[in-house]
């Protein structure tokens, strides 16, 4: 998959790094979508992958006092979503967070990754944008500053150097006159990359709309403003009529093409739809009610260990798995599913899409919830691991899988290891989930058999006799 790997243990370290590097150099953070495009051989002679997850001093949110809200590289979608500050003085963003995959995958996704892929489709860009978001990029030559509006050339394209990396988002906190509505179009409710969305962001005074920004995905090759529904909107109230028309000036700004998510008439059509469904939120006042209060995180708080300097000597793995001690050699270019099953033995993590999409190989990193399909086994070491087999207390199953065997909540069986991962994971987060929780909690994870209402009965029971 890769000939190196190094896990710089600072940002000095990281910078000399990539000194040099070219395009078969890469950094990863959370590798949701490194990883996949490795596997389908976008990168077939990949030479370096820097591994920034470890890095000390990366991971904050915080806001200066000059009004500028900063989030650094590391900081993740599930980090955004348990922000109040973000809350406060952010919420598009945080709303767009909450459309982003699964309790999984945005444990290990990051916000600047996000930015850094520069896929039109990416949610966290449109609300960003909206927001005149500023992004600060770093190098052994120093940090320059550019506006995310100016990073982008085309599809996947940035003014990135290959030496530099994107330290940190900056944006200034939205003022109390001021609020957004994040509006997403997928072909299925979690899990699906945005047939478009787009993000309404008004300044109002008097019910009257002072300042209008309206930024759209997937219409284009980068996010584009609706600039003359903007300008409309001045001075005006959104009144039914106001609305309509800013959603048919919006829509004829946007160059959608047709492709396997959707026609171009389609995306024509629905972008009017978002934009009139965003404004009429604002109007009402019932944007922030789309995420919960505590959404589900699959997150006990556990942290992990950064590296000290020379921690790692590029080969030998040495992690905790089910409380026991392995020192694994020869798995560096290995992902952390294949090494868990191949080298140690632990097989009851299954094999799926090897994709991120079905949550079969869900296990337990540091505390998180996570795919391991996606994830290197390098970022095992020195980390803790819980999979499957060690979830039950000697030879007594776990209230979760008791109940699923009781309910008869298993079919084929193969994905039923990733659904009590999650389900576990879950009530040790909440000890008492809504159905509606229980359900966002299994979103990353998809069953070709049950019909999931079984699994579902079975994680309320596990709750009832966990709490009793």
């Amino acid at each position: 998959m890769w000939k190196h790997y190094l896990i710089p243990e600072n940002i000095e370290a990281l910078k000399q790094a990539l000194d040099g590097a070219d395009k078969q150099t890469k950094i990863i953070a959370g590798g949701t979508d490194l990883m996949v495009e490795i596997k389908n051989g976008k990168w077939p002679e990949l030479d370096i992958v820097i591994d920034i997850s470890r890095l000390p001093g990366l991971d904050k949110i915080w806001k200066d006092d000059q009004g500028l809200i900063h989030i650094e590289a590391m900081v993740t979608h599930n980090d955004v979503l348990q922000s109040p500050m973000l809350r406060e003085f952010a919420n598009p963003l945080v709303q767009a967070c909450y459309k982003v995959a699964t309790p999984q995958l945005r444990n290990r996704a990051t916000v600047v990754g996000n930015l850094v892929t520069a896929s039109p489709a990416n949610d966290t860009i449109t609300p960003l944008m909206a927001m005149d978001a500023q992004l600060v990029l770093a190098s052994s030559e120093g940090e320059r500053t550019v506006a995310l509006r100016d990073f982008y050339l085309g599809v996947r394209k940035t003014v990135m150097a290959p030496h530099e990396f994107v330290k940190e988002v900056n944006f200034r906190a939205l003022k109390p006159t001021q609020q957004g509505s994040f509006m997403k179009q997928a072909l299925r409710r979690t899990q699906a990359i945005a047939v478009l969305n787009c993000c309404v962001l008004l300044e109002m005074e008097d019910e009257t709309v002072q300042k209008a920004v309206i930024t759209m995905g997937s219409v284009a090759p980068t996010i584009i403003h609706a600039e003359d529904a903007e300008a409309f909107l001045l001075g005006k109230k959104l009144d039914e009529a106001v609305i309509q028309e800013a959603g048919r000036l919006a829509a004829e700004a946007t160059k959608p093409i047709s492709d396997v998510r959707a026609s171009d008439e389609y995306r024509l059509y629905m972008m009017q739809v978002l934009v009139e469904g965003g404004l009429k939120e604002l109007r009402s006042g019932t944007q922030t009610a789309k995420v919960p209060a505590k959404p589900v995180a699959l997150d006990t708080k556990e942290g992990f260990r950064s590296l000290a300097a020379g921690e790692w000597d590029g080969e030998t793995i040495q992690t905790t798995i089910n409380g026991e001690t392995f020192v694994i050699d020869g798995a560096k270019d290995m992902t952390l599913l294949n090494m868990v099953r191949e080298r140690v033995g632990f097989t009851g993590t299954k094999v799926g899409c090897e994709e991120g999409e079905c949550g079969a190989c869900t296990l337990f990193l540091d505390g998180k919830a996570v795919v391991s399909c996606l994830i290197p086994a390098p970022r095992a070491h020195l980390a803790n691991i819980t999979t499957i087999e060690g979830i039950a207390e000697e030879e007594t199953l776990h209230p979760v899988q008791q109940e699923f065997v009781d309910h008869g909540a298993v079919q084929c069986g193969y994905c039923t290891p990733g659904f009590v991962m999650a389900a576990v994971k879950l009530l040790q987060e909440n000890p008492h989930p809504s159905q509606e929780l229980i359900k966002e909690g299994i979103s990353g994870n998809l069953c070709r058999c049950t019909g999931y209402y079984k699994i579902i009965e079975a994680i309320e029971a596990a709750c009832d006799k966990m709490r009793s």
